[in-house]
């Protein structure tokens, strides 16, 4: 009752004081007419005024009436000032009276807040009705590598195999190419490879086999490594002008692929009956002839022969002795430097200088000691043995000459021959012919000189 009461109060306050507002209004309108320009403004502006603050006397009106109806219900009321009341004010909790007093969102709304503290975020699941719905399944996001065309792919392929003649790495250049994209050229890599070989040395050509056997089932395939062969038997008219000995070298390629079951046996069966181009049937019976050969298989891993370095020692001092010994039966110059060159030791070529002295030393008559002459005049001049290479081999000869005589009575006078020809010849320096050990001599008068020495 005493709450009814109240309210009643309160209605009829509000009334009373609606009535008054409404009869200023009405005296006010009276004297509208009488006003001046700046008057009207004026009273504009009083009543814009008077309609705040009955704003405001409403809301503190509805307030009041809470702040009542709280202490009624036993709940004690704060000061607005107070820093509880500033706390509430700044609480996220919803103030609209419906929650359960619990922060929006679970405390994980906010300026700049993407969750709640800990929160793990689960696997989205794909939408059926999203405009970008795939229905084949996941979605895979992945870096596209434009395909090369024929211009690129010459320009990226060389400089990798020039790189893999250096270093000799197998394993990068299989890495180097699965981050290329060759598409359908990708035959052209074994191709591009072996053409370049074929301009190179027997050691680019032995580690052009060995890539192709390891890129072989890895980034290649058989069907590839077929159609790299066939388009070089193709070429093999033009691969003549700059290598006339590419239809043989192309045959042992294929019959190392072969060996290495890069490609397949029938490789060479598709051809039997069906080649036109002699420089191409050279080619496959090259190969044919080695496959066919009893154990041959077993040996073509050193179809090229063993690179100059990897190659052990007595097996060099062995096929320098058979390249000088075969020399002095035909005395062809220009075979015995392509036989040295094919070495690939130049940093083993005092070794040739030191066995071509010593076997002047150990043979009879003059013939062995001018062709000796000859063709060491030719290396010299051909830059195929370096000075350093020179004095090296004919100071090993020099150290053992002691030695040596033993076996060979007069090797001191042949040697004192023999430099002096070679330095004739401008093979030595005079620095390296002064330097050559003489044997001391000592002749006396006669007999009953009483030891006298001659001068």
């Amino acid at each position: 009752d005493w709450q009814e009461h109240q309210q009643g109060i309160e209605i009829h306050s509000v009334s009373f004081s609606q009535d008054e507002d409404d009869s200023e209004d009405l005296n006010e309108l009276e004297v509208n007419g009488n006003w001046t320009p700046q008057e009207k403004a004026l009273h504009e502006a009083r009543l814009k005024a008077k309609a705040k603050r009955r704003l405001r006397k409403s809301s503190s009106r509805d307030s009041t009436r809470e702040s009542l109806s709280d202490s009624v219900s036993g709940e004690p009321s704060t000061d607005p000032h107070s820093p509880k009341a500033k706390a509430a004010v700044n609480d996220r909790k919803s103030r609209t009276g419906k929650g359960r007093g619990l922060p929006k969102k679970g405390g994980a709304g906010g300026k700049g807040v993407w969750g709640a503290a800990g929160m793990v975020y689960e696997v989205e699941e794909l939408d059926a009705d999203d405009p970008n719905y795939d229905e084949s399944g996941d979605t895979v996001y992945a870096t596209v590598v434009p395909e090369l065309d024929e211009r690129e792919l010459e320009k990226t392929i060389h400089p990798i195999v020039q790189e893999y003649f250096e270093h000799g790495d197998t394993k990068e250049v299989q890495m180097l190419l699965k981050e290329l994209n060759l598409g359908h050229h990708k035959f052209e890599f074994s191709s591009r490879a072996v053409s370049l070989s074929l301009e190179g040395k027997a050691s680019h050509r032995e580690l052009t086999s060995r890539l192709l056997s390891d890129l072989s089932g890895k980034v290649l395939s058989e069907s590839d490594m077929s159609r790299a062969f066939d388009k070089m038997l193709k070429e093999l008219p033009d691969l003549i002008l700059d290598t006339p000995e590419a239809p043989q070298m192309l045959g042992q390629f294929i019959a190392r692929a072969i060996a290495d079951h890069a490609i397949p046996m029938s490789f060479l069966d598709c051809y039997k009956g069906k080649v036109d181009c002699d420089h191409a049937r050279a080619a496959l019976d090259r190969a044919s002839v080695l496959l066919s050969m009893k154990r041959e298989i077993m040996r073509l891993d050193n179809v090229w022969g063993v690179g100059g370095g990897q190659r052990p020692v007595k097996h060099l001092i062995k096929e320098m002795n058979l390249l000088l010994k075969e020399y002095l039966v035909s005395g062809e110059l220009s075979e015995a430097e392509h036989c040295l060159r094919d070495l690939e030791v130049p940093h083993f070529h005092h070794e040739l200088v030191y066995e071509a002295v010593v076997m002047v030393l150990e043979s009879t008559g003059d013939t062995a000691l001018q062709m000796m002459v000859k063709l060491l005049k030719v290396f010299w001049q051909t830059g195929l043995i370096t000075l350093d290479q020179m004095n090296r081999g004919f100071q090993r000869v020099y150290d053992e000459l002691p030695e040596i005589s033993l076996d060979v009575p007069h090797a001191h006078s042949i040697m004192e021959t023999f430099v002096d020809l070679c330095f004739q010849e401008q093979v030595i320096t005079k620095q390296l012919r002064d330097s050559c050990p003489t044997r001391g001599r000592k002749r006396f008068v006669s007999e009953g000189d009483g030891g006298l020495v001659k001068s």
